[in-house]
């Protein structure tokens, strides 16, 4: 979609910003919720964490 979009960035922007948000968004979310099960269950973590 980002790809398709570029020709008309000039003109309408949130083609390309839309798609690239979205996308930037997913990455955060699972980037979050891999450090939220690495924290969770890996037993060395809460090891040195005391």
């Amino acid at each position: 979609m980002i790809n398709d979009a570029r020709p008309f960035f000039r003109s309408a922007p949130m083609l390309v910003l839309l798609p690239g948000a979205a996308i930037l968004l997913t990455v955060l979310a699972f980037n979050l919720l891999g450090d939220a099960l690495r924290d969770r269950l890996d037993p060395t973590l809460r090891e040195h964490a005391h």
